[in-house]
């Protein structure tokens, strides 16, 4: 065999066993995730974002619709970022084959004569279903190895909950050096609080004490039911001076990725959803956005606060990657790392589902009440 035919054999076998290499890093497939903040697509520009180690070409089409394709062309594998957008279609900046943006489908190929049978209307170039709302452009990440499900076949993109006509609106975003998994179970874990996160507006390492909290499963999730909030948090106090009523929260985590808060208090509510999204098998990003009508709290102060908690946790995730480095035995400890141990088993029973084709229990058979310091 030739060298070039040997060449394009391994290429040939690198490609067929790229899915499964994608489906064994961990990553949650047949989900949305947060790709990038719609303010990165600007007019017919072509931007670039990396999901679950699959790089994508994002844009929006002249009447408005997002779209995100894997930006490869199927030709020769040259990113599709590099070509050219119309506004309906993606050009290569090789050949110039040309894909409908929504679709991925191949509606020219210049090269070719009027001799050539090639039917170009049967090739594709990766793509994937595209929302946008809540100020993010929404991928479906589906299965490697699988096309793109027709929009009915799949569930709607997850919106953040609000519950007026008039609120102020505020989104934040970090990248964090770790697996999704660490991120994961950081964004739920209760204890770390006093810790990593001690100020002067929210609670100090000599605030510690005993709570109990209620927990009760939910689809794909479960949820800290609604309860009153920790008495060592100012704005807490703060909010039920303001209204002279009870203020109650409740958070929710679903998978693959997502915590969900509400937080009323009479006719003032707080409502945020916070994503840990994989980028690499060794980076994810969170990101946060937050709703409320709470007029007396202006964004920019939000802001600077809500930088300085995410600061803290990049902070913290750097310096526990130097340890992760070296592969130490980790553990997880009764009550406070249940919730992370929920999220394992709930991730590990949607994966064998899928695989067996059945419904798996719920790790939680019902109502638990989980005790920690912090």
């Amino acid at each position: 065999m030739s060298e070039p035919a040997r060449t394009l054999v391994q290429l040939n076998d690198d490609a067929a066993s790229q899915p499964a290499r994608e489906a064994d890093l961990g990553f949650l497939w047949d989900f949305w995730y947060p790709a990038m903040r719609s303010t990165e697509i600007v007019g017919k520009r072509l931007a670039t974002a990396m999901l679950l180690e699959v790089p994508l070409v994002l844009g929006r089409t002249s009447d408005g619709k997002a779209f995100a394709m894997r930006d490869s062309c199927p030709h020769r594998g040259i990113p599709l970022s590099y070509g050219r957008f119309d506004g309906k279609a993606v050009e290569c900046s090789y050949h110039g084959w040309r894909f409908n943006a929504c679709s991925g489908q191949c509606v020219e190929i210049p090269s070719l004569t009027s001799q050539d049978k090639l039917k170009v209307d049967r090739i594709f170039a990766g793509h994937f279903a595209c929302e946008e709302h809540d100020g993010y452009v929404w991928v479906f990440m589906h299965s490697p190895g699988t096309r793109a499900p027709e929009h009915g076949n799949i569930p709607p993109s997850p919106r953040l909950a609000t519950f007026s006509e008039k609120f102020k609106v505020m989104h934040l975003a970090c990248d964090l050096p770790a697996h999704v998994d660490h991120g994961i179970i950081g964004l739920m874990d209760p204890a770390h609080g006093p810790f990593v996160h001690q100020s002067w507006f929210w609670r100090s390492r000599g605030s510690i004490h005993e709570k109990q909290k209620q927990f009760e499963p939910i689809p794909d999730g479960f949820r800290m039911s609604p309860h009153s909030p920790s008495s060592n948090s100012l704005p807490y106090q703060i909010l039920k001076k303001r209204t002279g009523e009870p203020v109650t929260t409740t958070i929710d985590f679903i998978l693959p990725n997502r915590r969900l808060e509400e937080i009323h208090s009479g006719k003032l509510w707080f409502s945020s959803q916070t994503t840990v999204t994989p980028v690499r098998r060794d980076l994810c990003r969170i990101d946060f956005v937050a709703a409320w009508n709470l007029f007396f709290l202006p964004v920019s102060i939000f802001r600077i606060f809500g930088k300085i908690f995410l600061r803290q946790d990049q902070e913290t995730m750097i310096q526990q990657a130097e340890g992760l480095k070296h592969n130490p035995r980790l553990m997880l400890i009764d009550d406070a790392d249940r919730p992370a141990k929920w999220y394992f088993a709930l991730k590990s029973n949607l994966i064998e589902s899928r695989r067996i084709g059945e419904t798996l229990p719920h790790p939680m058979s019902g109502p638990v009440t989980l005790h920690w310091r912090s």
